[in-house]
Formats: C-alpha cells, sequence, structure tokens
C-alpha cells in the first residue's frame, strides 16, 4: 500500500478555497487493489478540493479509457469512461464510512487518502456487461461470433409448421370453432 501513498492529501497546510490535484491512472494503481480485470487502464482523474472552514467538499471527474474483454466474444476493446463522484468530508468523534456520499474523520486528522475512492469510481463507470462495440454495428467478424450464429435457433417457416400438423389435430380445432 505504500505505492498509494500519492492519492494522499495532506489538507491541513492548505488556504481556505479551491485546489486542483491530478492523477493518471494506469494498470500499476489496480494490482495495488488485486484487480486484474483489466487489460490496460489509461484514466485521468481531475480532483477538485474545495477546503471550507468546517468541511471538504471533493469533485472527482474520470475520463479515459479501459482495456477490457467482451463478455460475448472475449475479445478486448478499450471502454471509454465518463464519471463523476462528489464526496464531503466533515469532522466528527470518529471515523465513519457509512454513507457513500459524506466521510466523517476525527477532529484530529491532518490528511485523507483518496485511493478508494478513485479505484470505485472507476470500477463501477464500465458496464456490467461489456459488448464489443463491433458486435453492436456488426463490424466484427470472429470465430465465436460465426459459432454463435451457427448454433442460434433458426426461425420456422409458418406454412411449413402448419402442414406437418397431424390431421386429427385439425379435428380438435374444429370443436373449438364449432359452437
Amino acid at each position: 500500500m505504500k505505492a498509494l501513498k500519492d492519492f494522499t492529501i495532506q489538507f491541513v497546510g492548505l488556504k481556505e478555497g479551491e485546489h486542483q490535484f491530478d492523477y493518471n491512472i494506469d494498470s500499476t494503481f489496480f494490482k495495488n487493489f488485486e484487480y486484474d480485470e483489466f487489460n490496460e487502464v489509461d484514466v485521468n482523474i481531475d480532483l477538485k478540493l474545495i477546503k471550507k472552514s468546517t468541511l471538504l467538499e471533493l469533485y472527482f471527474d474520470a475520463s479515459g479509457f479501459v482495456n477490457v474483454n467482451c463478455d460475448l466474444t472475449n475479445e478486448p476493446y478499450n471502454q471509454e469512461i465518463e464519471d463523476e463522484f462528489k464526496l464531503v468530508v466533515k469532522f466528527g468523534a470518529e471515523y465513519n464510512d457509512d454513507n457513500e456520499d459524506i466521510l466523517i474523520i476525527p477532529h484530529g486528522e491532518y490528511e485523507i487518502n483518496v485511493a478508494q475512492y478513485i479505484y470505485e469510481l472507476i470500477v463501477l463507470a464500465v458496464p456490467a456487461k461489456r459488448v464489443h462495440p463491433g458486435i453492436e454495428d456488426g463490424t466484427l467478424k470472429s470465430e465465436i461470433l460465426s459459432k454463435l450464429e451457427e448454433l442460434s435457433p433458426k426461425e420456422v417457416n409458418e406454412d411449413k409448421a402448419s402442414e406437418e400438423i397431424d390431421p386429427r389435430w385439425n379435428n380438435l380445432k374444429k370443436l373449438l370453432t364449432d359452437k
């Protein structure tokens, strides 16, 4: 966790007002969290910290991409990431992070580590179902897609289906229509 020291902000020495922090997140960041769902990561985090006399406001803005494997074809592709998050840091008697938007830290604290919030912001920005854009527009050609197409159920011709019905069923259908 020593590598995450860069994400610690010492707010005690900052003047009241707005402060800007920029982070470039790559694959090594996620190794610290033992998260290996991403092949490659290139996300920029713009963090705006507004220090007030009784609280801190943190505005996270993430933009970039993560390279993930498609859930259907397992083909890697770049998934665009655009997300934002607001966190309010208040001071209280003891540490409390039960509310996802409000963090309460003890009065004597002088720094805050934002690595966990950046990690969650990026992971939650990725869609639950990852589909390669080439599948949606039909440009992706792969063995898996052709095999799925081959094994998919075929539409049954309705005229042919009605011809193959046993004639005894037709007699039963007459009972429904004859009243």
